[in-house]
């Protein structure tokens, strides 16, 4: 189970309080959960994030307000503890300097060091949080937003309880009405301090921070339904959201426009991940499939994984080549791979088609037969 586990590629958190890890070079997914074994609703996984950058620990975040550790490298979950402290689910989870940072929904952040049960600094972002985000490069700025709660970014390092950044709303529309506020993700661009936000108004935002506008310097939109997820592409210089119905697009974000759209989903779109150097995207939703699209050509699905339960979130290993796993003979595929394999191997039928019959073949001296059911043309007709 160690040595499956350490060689997953790609690892979702599920509405049923399960950690699924998926090896899609063998075609394999595995569930893990605790001692107890059974899964349970209050458990659900809401957040999920590296404890380290070698990737051999993942937090898990779930609905009763505990957060867990998982040992990539061992198989198995290794610790639990409660972080309390408002209402609703965790809406973001991140690690700096040896300490958990937590965020729920009704907007209370928490820092909690490794060692003591008590946080040791706390931060009101403001009720309706949609998504706390950490910045990669300089790990001690997170961002948050959500529903009438613009986007701000704050430094936990300074005992300041005011963010060092506060969106402005933009102009009211052209009926001079006030636009509602809704981010539903965030993503810092690498290299700079620009923040991207996708909306729930299906509007993707551009901000930077280090000049004098508050407003968005960049403002698209994409359809007509809520944007859910967000991710960077390899690069940053575009992202790929998603929206309720299952739509997935690329955006450019030096022009605004839409470079493609990727097909194949079914339902509500909840987790997004970009590989950080291969054209790799990973998406999992409420249609309970996991999937794997190439965003440069040739562009396409490429692996796709049915388990089982509604999925919330993800994470995509940032390993480079994925094929390094030890050659070694593992456990034959599980049923739902098999069930996967037997569907893509049936031809689709097309609504409306015709049933063709076959002609029937010459009889003997090259008469022609009749067709099966066909009466007899030497049968004496009945009255």
């Amino acid at each position: 189970m160690a040595a499956s586990a350490r060689w997953n590629h790609v690892w979702v958190g599920s509405e049923t309080g399960i950690l699924k890890g998926v090896n899609l070079v063998r075609k394999q997914a595995v569930n893990f959960t605790e001692a107890a074994g059974r899964p349970r609703r209050e458990e659900e996984v809401s957040a999920l994030c590296w404890a380290d950058a070698a990737e051999s620990q993942i937090l898990i975040g779930c609905a009763n307000g505990t957060v867990k550790c998982f040992s990539t490298e061992e198989g198995k979950f290794l610790r639990s503890r409660s972080c309390p402290g408002g209402e609703g689910t965790y809406r973001g989870l991140a690690k700096h300097d040896g300490c958990l940072i937590t965020c729920v929904e009704s907007g209370i952040l928490r820092i909690w060091p490794e060692d003591s049960s008590e946080h040791i600094k706390e931060l009101s972002v403001g009720p309706g949080v949609c998504r706390m985000r950490q910045d990669p490069d300089r790990p001690h700025i997170v961002a948050t937003g959500g529903k009438e709660n613009s986007l701000k970014v704050w430094d936990l390092q300074t005992s300041s309880q005011e963010p060092i950044f506060k969106a402005k709303n933009v102009r009211n529309d052209w009926l001079n009405l006030r636009v509602p506020i809704w981010d539903q993700d965030i993503q810092f661009l690498p290299g700079s301090q620009k923040i991207v936000t996708c909306t729930g108004h299906h509007q993707v935002r551009v901000y930077d921070p280090s000049s004098p506008q508050r407003r968005p310097v960049l403002e698209t939109t994409y359809g007509e339904y809520p944007l859910m997820a967000m991710t960077l592409t390899p690069g940053g210089n575009s992202v790929v959201i998603g929206n309720t119905h299952g739509q997935l697009a690329e955006i450019d974000l030096r022009q605004g426009r839409l470079v493609c759209c990727l097909k194949g989903l079914a339902g509500s779109v909840r987790g997004l991940q970009c590989h950080p150097t291969q054209p790799i995207l990973a998406s999992c939703g409420l249609d309970r499939v996991l999937r794997v699209h190439r965003l440069r050509e040739p562009r396409g699905l490429e692996h796709k994984v049915y388990l089982k339960s509604r999925l919330n979130c993800l994470l995509l290993s940032g390993r480079d080549n994925w094929e390094d796993a030890p050659r070694t003979p593992g456990p034959a595929p599980s049923e739902e791979a098999q069930a996967d394999e037997l569907w893509d191997s049936l031809e689709p039928v097309v609504a409306g088609a015709k049933r063709r019959h076959s002609a029937p073949g010459p009889g003997p001296g090259g008469k022609k037969q009749p067709r099966p059911g066909a009466p007899s043309p030497l049968a004496p007709l009945c009255k």
